[in-house]
Formats: structure tokens, C-alpha cells, sequence
């Protein structure tokens, strides 16, 4: 291994800490402030901003998750009130989901919170490093 090769496996497992981090503060911020996980947060994002509905397929593409693992999301908000499913033009083969008036307002709450909370983490970050952090990732992004 060469030595930039060195550096971007480091640099890769900075970003994987950066990111777990992060996750972790907005998963207890959610748990605690709005008694919610990060997924159904995740999914009702998706949701909010498709207030069209999406089928379950379009929304595991959304997300990148499993079926599964959508639906057992949207069946705790269904259950709770805040998403509803739908047959697409009266065919009960192809279902959208979307938010309810309530999950719609629970969502603008909790975003609201949300994006504080993100904010705060990256407090330290100035116009500038975004966009060189933008510039940056948008570069590796291609670099497939």
C-alpha cells in the first residue's frame, strides 16, 4: 500500500466516525425530544416530501433499505396515525403510502428540531469548509 492509499483509508474511516457520530446524537435527540427512531424519521422525510405518496418499492429506493424493512416502518405509522396506505387508481396491487394531516404536522416538528440539532453538529464549520466539503465529496462521488 502506497502512501495515499494510506491516507484514504484513514480519511474513510474518519468519514465513517464523523458520520456514526452524528447519527448516534440524532438518534438519542429524536428518542429523546419526540420518542422516534431515525428510520421512521428517515421515512417520514421521504414522505413529507413526496406528499403525492410513493408505492413501498419507490420508497426502499428512496432510503436504500429493503421492503421490509419500509414496511415495518410505515406499519407502526399507520398504526400510529401518522401515514396511510392507498390503492394507486383503484388497483389494490399497487399501494402508495404517504403522510397523514397529523403525520405531516408531527414530521414539520420534529425537522424543525432536526435540523438544529444538525446544525449544532457541524457548529464548527463555516460557508467556506461546506463548500470545499461539498466540492470534495461531490468529487469522490464520482469516482466510481
Amino acid at each position: 500500500m502506497n502512501d495515499l492509499s494510506k491516507r484514504r483509508l484513514k480519511t474513510w474511516v474518519r468519514m465513517l466516525g464523523v458520520t456514526r457520530a452524528a447519527e448516534n446524537r440524532l438518534r438519542d435527540y429524536l428518542r429523546r425530544e419526540h420518542d422516534t427512531t431515525l428510520p421512521r424519521f428517515d421515512v417520514m422525510a421521504a414522505l413529507w416530501r413526496r406528499r403525492d405518496g410513493v408505492t413501498m418499492s419507490e420508497l426502499s429506493r428512496m432510503l436504500l433499505v429493503s421492503n421490509g424493512n419500509a414496511t415495518a416502518v410505515v406499519d407502526r405509522l399507520e398504526r400510529d396515525g401518522l401515514a396511510r396506505r392507498e390503492a394507486e387508481d383503484g388497483d389494490r396491487r399497487r399501494i402508495r403510502v404517504r403522510l397523514t394531516p397529523e403525520g405531516l404536522t408531527a414530521f414539520e416538528a420534529m425537522a424543525t428540531g432536526h435540523e438544529a440539532e444538525v446544525d449544532a453538529i457541524f457548529a464548527s464549520l463555516g460557508e467556506a469548509d461546506l463548500d470545499m466539503m461539498r466540492d470534495i465529496l461531490a468529487r469522490a462521488g464520482r469516482s466510481e
